[in-house]
C-alpha cells in the first residue's frame, strides 16, 4: 500500500476519498485553489498544496501543477476522483511519466471507452449490444443530420468525449436539428475540448442502468450488480439506487456478464461501471451506452448492498493486489437509495418550473450521519459557494432492509437536512422520492420532466411569511433593562384603552410577490416557532433564511418606495436583460442595430457547467450590447437592451431558458 497520495480533485469527492486514506493509515494530500484555501477538503488532509487561482483551467485542470504538487508532497500516488481530469487520457499518461500510480485505468483503456464511437465499436465487438446510431468518428453537422433522419426522429446528440449529460440533446424535431447539432458542439468543444459528436437512437421512456465492476491487474474482473439511476433531470442524475426493481436475477446476471465483458474487451484495470439503456417494458433488451472509466458520484449505494468500500479496492488495485473474492462472493443484501444535492434556486415565472445554479454563504448547517444515513459533503460553515465549479455539494444515502424502508429513511433524513445561506434542491428531492410513481418503482428517465409542477410549489407557505413577520417583530422588541418601558416602543399594536392590534410586516421572497404578514411566536438565534390555523412549525432559521424539511427561503422586508427608485433607475427597467446568475457569456448571437423577435435567443451565460440562454422579452431592436464571448459577469448585471416595436405588444417576462446539464 502507499505511503502519501495526493487526491487530485475537490468538494465532497475529495473529502469522501480523504475518509479512506485515513481508515488505511495513509497519509493524504489535498490540493486546493485560491477558491478553496479554507474548504473542508484541506482541512481535513493531512496537508495541502496550493496549485493556482480559481479558474479550473488555471488548477485543478493544469496537470502540470498537480503533477507538480505531488512530487513536492511526497506522493507515490494520485487520485483523481470524478470529474476534472478523472478521465483525461493525458493526464494519466503524464502521472505514469513522472514515477506516480494513477489510481484508476491505464490512460489506453481511458482513451478507448472515453471515445463513445470506439467504446462502441469495441465492445459491439465482444458481444455487447449496444444502441443503434451513427457510425465513425469526425461526422460533419450535414452527416448527423442526414444519420439522424435515417435513424429516425426522435434523436440524442452526444459528445463522443466525457460524460455526465454535458452536451447531450434530445432533438424531436428534424427542423431543430442545425441548431442543436451546433449547441452541442460547443458545449462539448467548452466542457471536454473536443466537439466530435454521434447521434443515437432515442428510447421512449427509457431506464437508465449501470453495472459496478472492479478489475485487477491479474486478469481477474467481477461486476457488483447494478445501480438504478433513471430519475434524471436534464440528462442529469438526481436520485440513484441499488439494487434495481427492475431486474430480475437472470437479467441481472446477463446483464453483469456483459459489462463484463466489455471492461475486458479494453484491458480494464481498477473500479468502472457500464451503463446501459433499458426499456422499461423490456427489460431483456437492453443497450450499452457507455463506459465510466473512474469512481461514479453514486457509488455509496454499491458499497452499502455488498459491504465493500470501493475507493479502499481502487487503492488496492492500484498497488498491485488481486482482488480477494470472485463473481460468487460479491452477495447483494438489502436496499440502498442516494439523492445528490446541489446548489440551486427555483424559479416559478408563468407557472413555469425551472432551476438556476445558486450560490452564497453556508451560514447555518446540519447533515444527517449513522442508523443506516451517510452523508458525503465537502461542505461546513462558512464556506463560499461560487459559480466557478460543480454545482453538486453533498449526497445524502439511506439503507435499509428493503427499499421502503429505505425510502423512507432518505425521506426523513433529507428533512433534516440544514443547508441555510444557498439555495439548494433538497426540498424538491423529498418531494420526489414521495411520489406515487417512485414509491412504486415505475421510474424512468423522463418521470421527473412530467411531475415538475408537483415537485415544485409556486406559492409559498403563508407560516413562511408568518415566521419572518415574527423574526421582524422580535428585532424591534426593546430589551428590558429593569426599568420601566414605554408602551409606544413596543410593537404590539397597543391601542388607547388597552387593547392591541397585530403588527402587519411587508415580507418578501424572491422570485414571488410581497406579502403583508403577521407573526407571532417563539424566536431564537437559531430556531422560530409560530402558530397559523392551530399548528405549531418549527424552522430552522440564520440571518435573512429560514428552512424546514429540506426547503429553505430567503425572505426580506419588501420597501415599496426603494424597490420603486431601484428600477427606475435601473437600464431601461423591463426592455434590459439581466444575468440570471454569477457566470461567463460563452456566446452573443447579435450585434447592436439588430432586429429581434420576442423569445429570440440572445445572449448564452454559463455557470456551474451549465448554459443558459437569455431571451428577448419583446420583438425590438438591440440598442445595447454590454458583453461579449468571455466576458465575466454579475448575478443582475445587464447584459442587453433591446428597445420594443412601437408596435409590438406588452413586455413579457423574460428569463434565462436551462439550455444544457452539467
Amino acid at each position: 500500500m502507499f505511503d502519501t497520495v495526493l487526491v487530485a480533485n475537490r468538494g465532497e469527492i475529495a473529502v469522501r476519498v480523504i475518509r479512506t486514506l485515513r481508515a488505511l493509515g495513509v497519509r493524504s494530500v489535498a490540493v486546493f485553489s485560491d477558491a478553496d484555501a479554507d474548504a473542508r477538503h484541506v482541512r481535513e488532509a493531512d496537508t495541502a498544496v496550493r496549485i493556482g487561482p480559481p479558474p479550473a483551467t488555471e488548477s485543478y485542470l493544469h496537470a502540470g501543477r498537480l503533477i507538480e504538487a505531488a512530487r513536492r508532497s511526497g506522493a507515490q500516488a494520485v487520485h483523481p476522483g470524478y470529474g476534472f481530469l478523472a478521465e483525461n487520457t493525458a493526464f494519466a499518461a503524464a502521472c505514469a511519466d513522472a514515477g506516480l500510480a494513477f489510481i484508476g485505468p491505464t490512460a489506453q483503456a481511458i482513451e478507448l471507452m472515453g471515445d463513445k464511437i470506439r467504446a462502441k465499436e469495441t465492445v459491439r465487438a465482444a458481444g455487447v449490444p449496444v444502441v443503434p446510431g451513427s457510425s465513425g468518428s469526425g461526422l460533419t453537422d450535414a452527416q448527423l443530420a442526414d444519420a439522424s433522419r435515417e435513424i429516425g426522429m426522435p434523436v440524442l446528440l452526444k459528445p463522443s468525449a466525457g460524460g455526465g449529460g454535458k452536451g447531450m440533446r434530445l432533438v424531436r424535431d428534424e427542423a431543430l436539428l442545425a441548431d442543436e447539432i451546433a449547441a452541442a458542439r460547443r458545449e462539448a468543444r467548452g466542457s471536454f475540448g473536443d466537439d466530435t459528436l454521434l447521434v443515437e437512437r432515442w428510447v421512449d421512456r427509457p431506464r437508465h442502468i449501470e453495472i459496478q465492476v472492479l478489475a485487477d491487474g491479474h486478469g481477474n474482473v467481477v461486476h457488483l450488480g447494478e445501480r438504478e439511476c433513471s430519475l434524471q433531470r436534464r440528462h442529469q442524475k438526481v436520485i440513484e439506487e441499488a439494487p434495481s426493481v427492475l431486474l430480475d436475477e437472470a437479467t441481472r446476471a446477463a446483464m453483469g456478464e456483459a459489462a463484463v465483458q466489455a471492461a475486458r474487451s479494453c484491458g480494464y484495470r481498477g473500479a468502472g461501471t457500464v451503463e446501459f439503456i433499458v426499456p422499461g417494458d423490456d427489460p431483456a433488451s437492453y443497450f450499452f451506452m457507455e463506459m465510466n472509466t473512474r469512481l461514479q458520484v453514486e457509488h455509496p449505494v454499491t458499497e452499502f448492498v455488498t459491504g465493500l468500500d470501493l475507493v479502499e479496492w481502487q487503492l488496492r488495485i492500484a498497488a498491485g493486489e488481486p482482488l480477494a473474492f470472485g463473481q460468487d462472493g460479491v452477495r447483494l443484501t438489502g436496499h440502498a437509495v442516494e439523492a445528490r444535492i446541489c446548489a440551486e434556486t427555483v424559479s416559478v415565472k408563468e407557472g413555469a418550473r425551472g432551476f438556476l445554479p445558486s450560490g452564497g454563504t453556508v451560514l447555518a448547517l446540519a447533515e444527517p450521519q449513522g442508523d443506516g444515513v451517510r452523508t458525503d459533503s465537502g461542505l461546513a460553515e462558512g464556506t463560499e459557494v461560487g459559480s466557478l465549479y460543480d454545482p453538486m455539494l453533498s449526497k445524502v444515502i439511506a439503507y435499509g432492509p428493503d427499499r421502503a424502508t429505505a425510502l423512507r429513511k432518505l425521506r426523513a433524513a433529507l428533512a433534516e437536512t440544514v443547508v441555510l445561506g444557498v439555495p439548494t434542491n433538497t426540498g424538491f428531492l423529498r418531494r420526489l422520492l414521495a411520489l406515487p410513481a417512485v414509491e412504486a418503482g415505475e421510474l424512468d428517465t423522463g418521470l421527473v420532466e412530467r411531475e415538475m409542477d408537483a415537485l415544485v410549489p409556486a406559492d409559498v407557505p403563508a407560516e413562511v411569511y408568518a415566521a419572518a413577520a415574527a423574526v421582524r417583530n422580535a428585532a424591534l422588541e426593546p430589551v428590558p433593562d429593569g426599568g420601566w418601558v414605554d408602551p409606544f416602543s413596543v410593537p404590539d399594536g397597543w391601542r388607547i384603552g388597552g387593547r392591541t392590534a397585530p403588527v402587519a410586516h411587508q415580507v418578501k421572497v424572491p422570485g414571488h410577490d410581497p406579502v403583508a404578514a403577521t407573526g407571532t411566536g417563539h424566536v431564537t438565534a437559531g430556531r422560530v416557532r409560530v402558530t397559523v390555523d392551530g399548528v405549531v412549525h418549527t424552522f430552522h432559521r440564520a440571518g435573512d433564511w429560514l428552512g424546514r424539511d429540506g426547503d429553505t427561503w430567503h425572505v426580506a422586508d419588501h420597501d415599496p418606495v426603494a424597490e420603486t427608485l431601484r428600477g427606475a433607475a435601473g437600464a431601461h427597467g423591463m426592455d434590459a436583460l439581466t444575468a440570471p446568475m454569477p457566470g461567463t457569456v460563452t456566446v452573443v448571437k447579435v450585434a447592436v442595430g439588430d432586429e429581434v423577435a420576442a423569445g429570440q435567443g440572445l445572449l448564452v451565460v454559463e455557470a456551474m457547467k451549465m448554459e443558459h440562454v437569455i431571451s428577448a422579452p419583446h420583438a425590438g431592436t438591440v440598442s445595447e450590447l454590454g458583453v461579449s464571448p468571455g466576458s465575466t459577469v454579475a448575478m443582475d448585471q445587464v447584459l442587453a437592451v433591446v428597445d420594443p416595436h412601437e408596435t409590438a405588444p406588452g413586455p413579457q417576462p423574460s428569463g434565462p431558458t436551462e439550455e444544457a446539464t452539467a
